[in-house]
């Protein structure tokens, strides 16, 4: 592929598209968690309640995300988008360990005040930091004419 003619995503696109992922994954984790923990999962302040905890909350998005940029290059959230997460350097889908350390980096990105978050608005191929560290970018898909209504 020709990563010249890539489109690189933007801030406000890729917060769309978290957004999305979010709404989601907490449509998927809030009825286990109350499943497993009922009414305790209001009034404990455990930083993890459980094995079901850990599960749901941790490794189950790990796994669901890592899958998802491996087999269809983009979450949900940027399918709904259109838009796709890449190797750098190639174009093509990023390697099994691209993912999870990409997934990983997440933390290095939020930890000073969420810059490397913002750093996709200052940056020439608008990526974040957990994206430098993983060699990823985040790219719009191409459009088709199947994509577009010339009808009017």
């Amino acid at each position: 592929m020709d990563t010249s003619k890539l489109r690189y995503a933007g801030f406000w696109i890729r917060f769309g598209a978290t957004m999305i992922d979010a709404i989601i994954l907490m449509m998927i984790v809030m009825p286990l968690m109350y499943f497993f923990y009922g009414d305790q999962l209001l009034y404990n302040d455990a930083f993890i309640m459980g094995p079901a905890d850990f599960v749901i909350n941790y490794v189950f998005p790990l796994v669901a995300t890592v899958l998802f940029w491996k087999y269809k290059s983009a979450t949900p959230g940027k399918m709904a988008l259109k838009l796709k997460v890449v190797d750098a350097k190639t174009g093509d889908p990023l390697s099994v360990g691209q993912s999870i350390g990409r997934y990983f980096a997440y933390i290095l990105s939020a930890i000073p005040l969420l810059l490397g978050y913002f750093w996709v608005a200052w940056d020439s191929k608008k990526q974040a930091w957990h994206d430098k560290l993983a060699g990823s970018v985040v790219v719009r898909e191409e459009l088709t004419t199947e994509d577009v209504n010339f009808s009017g």
